[in-house]
């Protein structure tokens, strides 16, 4: 494979916050203040930077049942992942390599997660675009953040394949109502209609009914269900 000019990730910012990207403008360049590698935020520790985060979502959510700030989490990181690997798929016909050996995460106050990555050229890879986002996104960045938000805390499969699905669709709804909603919705489609997430819920147009619940009801005695729910009202509750 021969060696292609850097994309204008760039571009992604004027989406939206959860597509910004941000990138090295030279080789060997250190990451800005705060900025840890994502292997290390990742990390399977009780006391890890993971946990942590469980743990301050907890609080912030009010509830005392990991699980519940667990999923939430896992569901606002993945939104955060399937925006940067939609929209560079889509607007610069490129990925990035935002696996956990090369990405660089920060977690500010408010607001999603900062991701930064090296700088260098990229990689052509001249399988299908739809392949490269598949494996790319769904097969690695996913399924390591799956993992990851596990090891830390015991979530069912089916749970975490629909939050994933759930936030490819959500980012297809942000990036379609500025450019390319056709590609966009065809790569998302392609996606849904194969493992893992094959099964997840059903996408008609931008709109998507999910299979599974993130729990969010729980989250407090008023709290409802959300827009893609399987359910129409909270489970137990008149």
């Amino acid at each position: 494979m021969s060696e292609a000019p850097p994309p204008d990730y760039g571009r992604l910012a004027a989406v939206g916050p959860y597509f910004a990207l941000d990138v090295a403008a030279l080789p060997g360049q250190a990451p800005p203040p705060g900025f840890r590698p994502l292997r290390e935020f990742y990390a399977p520790d009780p006391g890890g930077p993971l946990a942590g985060r469980v743990r301050e979502v907890a609080r912030r959510l009010g509830t005392d049942e990991p699980r519940v700030a667990a999923s939430i989490l896992h569901l606002g990181l993945a939104a955060r992942f399937c925006s940067v690997g939609l929209g560079a798929a889509v607007l610069l016909g490129e990925l990035p390599d935002l696996g956990p050996d090369r990405a660089w995460v920060r977690v500010p106050e408010q607001g999603p997660i900062d991701l930064w990555l090296p700088g260098g050229p990229a990689t052509a890879d001249p399988a299908p675009l739809a392949d490269r986002f598949r494996r790319t996104v769904v097969e690695g960045w996913l399924a390591d953040l799956a993992a990851a938000v596990r090891s830390v805390v015991p979530l069912s499969d089916g749970l975490l394949r629909g939050n994933a699905a759930s936030a490819l669709a959500g980012a297809l709804r942000v990036l379609g109502a500025h450019a390319a909603p056709d590609p966009a919705r065809a790569l998302v489609a392609e996606a849904l209609d194969h493992p893992p997430l094959a099964g997840t819920g059903a996408l008609t147009g931008t709109a998507f009914r999910r299979t599974s619940c993130c729990l969010y009801y729980r989250t407090a005695p008023r709290a409802g269900v959300c827009g893609d729910c399987c359910f129409t009202r909270p489970p137990g509750r008149r």
